[in-house]
């Protein structure tokens, strides 16, 4: 029998058909505006990017894709430049293209969802990447003739080029067949160099994690998602609302938020711009410093 994982508290995320059906009826009799989309950056550093071995940068190519360039390694966060999400076109180009990506070093999944695991957009990446993902879900990689393939079960961690990677929990769920629902594992990651921290978050709802990973590290950067949570009572299990993603931030005690997992994709019923909205008004709300909050354009690099 294959093994099937379970979140802390051994929370539930399961839906049943029936509650599939009033919210597909809900969605029917409520539709949004999707013309309205997240800008991309004006000027991008692409050059600079591909060239860059001594500077730590943040780069968001779109949903929960990041391009982290630190201590000498070209990093991506689940990569995902498909054009297509079951029967829904992207909303949003990628911020950097394939082909301007420096070689990559080191990839890392959250988990197997398809936005968050595309072998299409794996098979075009330069260079010769370690792929760090969660436990049971190396046989995809495997079969696929990768063999530098990683697995990690939550807080396991690994040093590499003098940082430090560990898988932390995350409340959620998967799925990539009829048959392999939770066969693997899920979470986030954190990415350690000496002068800083950054925290994947992946994809999540909100759950006591947050607390207890600010008890094991110090962080200084989140990416962490805001989007696909309407209808709230189908989807406040497995993802976050913008204002839960402002308390988890705040639990984690890390200095710097970035938003993700907004406004690519339409896979649940709010849209990238009433993520950004409701997110700035509970930032707005609990008077939190305004520096502390980067809302980075599609393709937009922050430099650490």
């Amino acid at each position: 029998m294959r093994k099937r994982y379970t979140n802390l508290d051994d929370v539930d995320t399961h839906k049943t058909l029936r509650e599939m059906i009033r919210w597909q009826k809900e969605r029917s009799e409520n539709k949004k505006d999707l013309r309205v989309v997240i800008e991309q950056a004006p000027s991008k550093e692409t050059e600079k990017l591909s060239i860059n071995r001594s500077e730590t940068s943040i780069t968001w190519i779109g949903h929960s894709t990041f391009l982290i360039q630190i201590n000498g390694l070209n990093i991506l966060t689940d990569p995902v430049w498909a054009k297509r999400m079951g029967f829904q076109n992207r909303l949003t180009e990628p911020g950097i293209s394939l082909k301007e990506l420096p070689a990559i070093d080191v990839v890392f999944i959250s988990h197997g969802h398809y936005d968050h695991l595309d072998f299409a957009t794996i098979r075009r990446l330069k260079g010769n990447p370690t792929y760090f993902v969660p436990v049971g879900l190396s046989s995809k990689f495997k079969i696929r003739g990768y063999k530098k393939v990683i697995e990690a079960e939550w807080f396991d961690s690994f040093v590499l080029e003098c940082m430090t990677f560990t898988f932390v929990p995350a409340q959620h769920w998967t799925k990539r067949t009829l048959t392999d629902t939770n066969t693997s594992h899920w979470g986030g990651w954190i990415i350690e160099s000496e002068h800083h921290a950054i925290y994947f978050v992946g994809d999540t709802g909100y759950f006591r994690g947050f607390q207890e990973i600010a008890k094991r590290f110090t962080i200084d950067t989140v990416l962490i998602p805001i989007g696909a949570y309407e209808p709230e009572w189908f989807m406040k299990e497995s993802h976050l609302t913008p204002e839960d993603a402002v308390k988890g931030f705040l639990e984690v005690a890390a200095t710097t938020f970035i938003p993700m997992h907004y406004g690519a994709y339409h896979l649940a019923d709010d849209t990238g711009p009433e993520a950004i909205e409701r997110l700035e008004a509970e930032w707005n709300k609990l008077q939190l410093d305004e520096d502390r909050l980067k809302k980075l354009l599609i393709g937009e690099t922050l430099w650490i």
